[in-house]
């Protein structure tokens, strides 16, 4: 199977790729994994200055509020002639502007509106990851319950946290990890891994069925890294 994974903002692929370096090699063992990097050169500083080295890239850009967007459209069409070229993929994994672009790109695909020859993504892994705020875009993209298996990364002290919340809410038993760290890609204790793998291998041997939370209107999952511990709550009613 085949990942495509989205940077983040003023970040590059390789640098996502040391971020997930991290985690245990065996969670995404079976997959084939591209870190391509955003279309555009990072218009300002960015935050891993002096961490990582450039260049830095960017999907598109946005205002304060993070409710006007430029060059999203180009930004869209870029990923759709990528996929299709590269292609055909499996599934897309994104860190904060990739989750979120990624989310998008998911939506677009259910409702037909780009890759209408593709096959449909089976998994989506958001961490740090929130919807668009521009009315003319999440009234429309976010209507529907997304079907796709999903697993979304939550950091306790993540500027994103509610954000990030929010994006669970959209998707039908998602796997939820939380994490007391920030803005960033987490290291994961030995349950969150555990629980990593079986969820890839649910992915890998059939697409058709409910992920770890059960059926529709059922219990997500969700696992604390803190402590290790895994609760079943409520996400929606029946």
């Amino acid at each position: 199977m085949k990942i495509l994974c989205l940077h983040g903002f003023r970040t590059s692929g390789n640098f996502l790729k040391k971020q997930l370096s991290k985690w245990d090699p065996s969670i995404f063992a079976h997959f084939e994994m591209e870190f391509p990097d955003g279309i555009f050169a990072a218009g300002g500083k960015s935050d891993i200055e002096g961490i990582f080295p450039p260049p830095y890239f960017e999907w598109f850009q946005y205002n304060e509020d993070f409710t006007e967007y430029e060059n999203l459209e180009e930004c869209i069409s870029y990923l759709c002639e990528y996929i299709t070229s590269k292609g055909p993929f499996d599934g897309l994994l994104g860190f904060s502007q990739g989750a979120t672009l990624s989310g998008l790109l998911l939506w677009y695909m259910e409702q037909g509106k780009i890759l209408k020859e593709h096959p449909p993504m089976k998994l989506f892994v958001s961490i740090s990851g929130a919807k668009f705020r521009d009315p003319n875009i999440c009234n429309i993209a976010y209507k529907d319950m997304m079907k796709v298996k999903s697993v979304h990364f939550i950091g306790e002290k993540d500027w994103l946290k509610l954000p990030s919340q929010e994006l669970t809410t959209a998707f039908e038993n998602p796997l939820i990890i939380r994490h007391p760290q920030g803005h960033t890609v987490p290291r994961l204790d030995e349950a969150a891994v555990e629980t990593l793998k079986t969820w890839t291998r649910e992915v890998g041997l059939s697409s058709n069925e409910s992920c770890l939370g059960g059926g529709p209107n059922e219990s997500c999952k969700h696992v604390n890294i803190e402590n290790g511990v895994e609760e079943g709550k409520k996400t929606r009613e029946a």
